[in-house]
């Protein structure tokens, strides 16, 4: 099985737009990551689920848009920013799809610390907005890292 965890995008502060949509910069990285993933890392997934916030369903439509998953995008519980991660570990132990999830820091953080090194406190990915980790687990259970790719590393020009 692979899993893809995806921070959203760049938003808007609080301050400017209380629903914080994604930036013009935040929707352009998503595209740009979400192409080259699908082009070139051979990214196939059968659903993606984000948070519900704005920010996290606008990048999940954002990369539905060239991933094209068969079951959809939807929203799922316990993927917001203070959301305990243990959950989630026992929920993708059991799965066997590849899939995307889009969500927040540090729940990301702490979810992908506990299926790496079952440690949710190590800060071992250092998530970008718009980027994508892609993590595998085999048969035995154990989760490695495949790549990460940034809006920073994806060339501008495709």
């Amino acid at each position: 099985m692979n899993l893809y965890l995806v921070q959203h995008a760049k938003a808007k502060t609080a301050e400017a737009d209380a629903e914080r949509p994604l930036t013009e910069e935040g929707m352009v990285d998503a595209r740009l990551v979400a192409s080259f993933i699908a082009r070139n890392a051979g990214t196939r997934v059968t659903t993606i689920l984000h948070s519900g916030a704005l920010r996290a369903e606008q990048t999940a439509a954002i990369f539905a848009e060239y991933l094209a998953p068969p079951k959809g995008v939807r929203q799922e519980k316990e993927l917001n920013p203070g959301s305990q991660p243990w959950s989630w570990v026992e929920r993708l132990s059991e799965l066997q799809e590849d899939i995307l999830i889009v969500g927040h820091l540090p729940h990301l953080r702490r979810l992908g610390s506990l299926l790496l090194c079952q440690d949710e406190g190590k800060n071992v990915i250092d998530y970008q907005n718009a980027g994508v980790v892609s993590l595998s687990r085999n048969e035995s259970g154990i989760w490695t890292l495949r790549w990460f790719v940034t809006p920073h590393i994806v060339p501008k020009i495709q």
